[in-house]
């Protein structure tokens, strides 16, 4: 039978022979200048790596995201309400549908929802 610090010492040489063969495999050719190149999807390299962003696009964005969150949250109401108090059950998603909507009106208001300018 094995003792401890053998198999201990023969899982440390395979994970040795493992780094170093990973690390062989894993070199890069130095012959290909595509591949050396910090893009491949054809984009130059040398240009100006900020371009402009459309900060009304990421507006929209965060607000499709919340959105998406709030009705992850709306999706549970219906299962829970055959196993609560119906009035408590009420109350909370009519505060909850509430604020939802002063939510979106708000940014109705605020212009954010408007795709074009």
């Amino acid at each position: 039978m094995f003792s401890m610090s053998w198999m201990i010492l023969i899982i440390l040489i395979i994970t040795y022979f493992m780094m170093i063969f990973a690390s062989i495999l894993s070199k890069k050719s130095f012959y290909d200048r595509e591949k050396n190149s910090p893009f491949e999807c054809g984009f130059d390299p040398k240009s100006s790596s900020r371009l402009p962003f459309s900060m009304r696009f990421f507006l929209i964005a965060i607000i499709f995201l919340i959105f998406d969150v709030e009705i992850a949250l709306l999706l549970p109401i219906i299962p829970i309400m055959k196993i609560s108090n119906l009035y408590m059950w009420l109350m909370t998603s009519l505060f909850f549908i509430s604020i939802l909507l002063l939510g979106l009106y708000h940014e109705w208001n605020q212009g954010a929802l408007e795709w074009t300018n």
